[in-house]
């Protein structure tokens, strides 16, 4: 492997203001959408809270209403059941969002619609600049601005200042694979194992991870691994498979049910058991018949793997194309795909890089041949086409129309 620039020089000051600006202004732009929605269209029964403005209230939706529980009240040690039957509750949500806002209202004293809208939206400019670092070291300054951008406009992207998971999420993810990609083996065991408490990612980012040590362990040979790289590389793939473990351990622990994470996450499929990929198959059927559903499905990840295999992708490297080609694999086989969908496929971000034109590796000869403005071009275009989607789904999604609704 070629020797990398220090991270502070991907991360010069220059680079670092233009991601700030940028992200400013796209988070601006999703705050106005926001506060036009929770002030004037979103119906204001929801609202409890005297003391605290429609706005953070409606950023307290959903998924919000439920670290807000955990912030206030913690984990319950029996898990809640109705006719036998374990019912939706805490343990479903990791730890690592909610205890922070925490945190921060015991310092602060305001509400967890304060602190925990404030830190989500904190920790999605720590993501975006932690984004803009991978992506410049891999495919050069224009492409990580242009990733970046689609990032911050992608339809989901408010989650990135409400109280969600998806900015601590695209933090921690994108801060793995930067460590991989640099090969900081024992840093990434680390920064693995928070992650386990953040988002249950731990086996798509242990595949990366596997790779990453293949990938150096076959180029031994004119660069031989000396024993305390071997160390780290042993201990990155231990630190991602005990990251997918810690979080349904703490739970066994607390409520002294071995089952209880699995079973909590059974709940929210009406009590039917965790069954690898058949949820997916069955929600394509479901939306587009017997045949026709599978032949969708297998046509987006064909279209997945030509978009990571071709030479257009070559330059995120190996471990940013496991994790997408990884990660997806996981959502299809661990998820009951339907609206959250949307959020999900935020982190990932490294095709953004591969949408805009510039995933090619900067030495290839027709990377040279583009010109850097049909990059900006191809960019302003998808931003504006996302921007727009972000208005369907903050009003078909986020906004909550009682008593029920489909989940952002």
């Amino acid at each position: 492997m070629t020797p990398v620039a220090p991270a502070r020089r991907l991360l010069d000051l220059r680079f670092v203001l233009v991601v700030v600006a940028l992200w400013t202004l796209l988070r601006a732009l999703t705050a106005v959408l926001l506060h036009r929605l929770a002030t004037q269209h979103q119906d204001p029964s929801v609202y409890h809270d005297a003391d605290v403005g429609p706005y953070l209230q409606f950023a307290t939706l959903w998924d919000g209403a439920w670290y807000e529980r955990i912030a206030t009240e913690g984990y319950p040690t029996e898990l809640p059941e109705r006719d036998g039957q374990v019912r939706q509750n805490p343990w479903a949500f990791y730890p690592a969002f909610p205890l922070a806002a925490r945190l921060l209202t015991a310092l602060t004293g305001q509400p967890f619609a304060v602190t925990g809208t404030v830190l989500a939206t904190v920790l999605g400019y720590a993501a975006a600049l932690v984004v803009a670092g991978l992506l410049r070291e891999r495919v050069g300054t224009a492409a990580a601005l242009g990733g970046v951008t689609l990032l911050g406009s992608y339809p989901a992207a408010p989650t990135m200042q409400v109280a969600y998971t998806e900015s601590l999420a695209v933090l921690l993810v994108a801060g793995v694979l930067w460590l991989l990609v640099r090969r900081r083996w024992g840093w990434a065991a680390v920064l693995a194992l928070a992650t386990g408490l953040a988002r249950p990612v731990a086996l798509p980012l242990g595949l990366v991870s596997l790779v990453a040590v293949l990938v150096r362990w076959r180029g031994r040979h004119t660069r031989p691994i000396p024993p305390r790289e071997a160390v780290g590389m042993v201990a990155a793939l231990v630190g991602c498979g005990l990251s997918g473990l810690i979080w349904p351990a703490i739970a066994w622990a607390r409520t002294g049910r071995p089952d209880a994470y699995t079973v909590t996450m059974s709940a929210w499929r009406g009590g039917e058991p965790v069954r690898p990929f058949l949820p997916t198959l069955e929600r394509v059927q479901w939306l587009w018949g017997e045949v026709t559903g599978p032949v969708v499905l297998a046509a987006l990840l064909g279209l997945l793997v030509l978009a990571l295999a071709g030479p257009w992708a070559r330059g995120l490297g190996v471990e940013m194309r496991t994790w997408c080609l990884g990660y997806v694999l996981y959502l299809f086989a661990a998820l009951d795909p339907w609206t959250s969908i949307y959020r999900y496929l935020i982190l990932l971000f490294p095709l953004f890089v591969v949408a805009v034109g510039g995933g090619w590796h900067p030495h290839d000869p027709a990377s040279r041949r583009r010109p850097t403005w049909v990059l900006v071009v191809r960019t302003v275009a998808l931003a504006g086409l996302f921007l727009a989607w972000q208005v369907w789904w903050a009003w078909e999604l986020f906004m909550f129309v009682p008593p029920r609704d489909d989940p952002p």
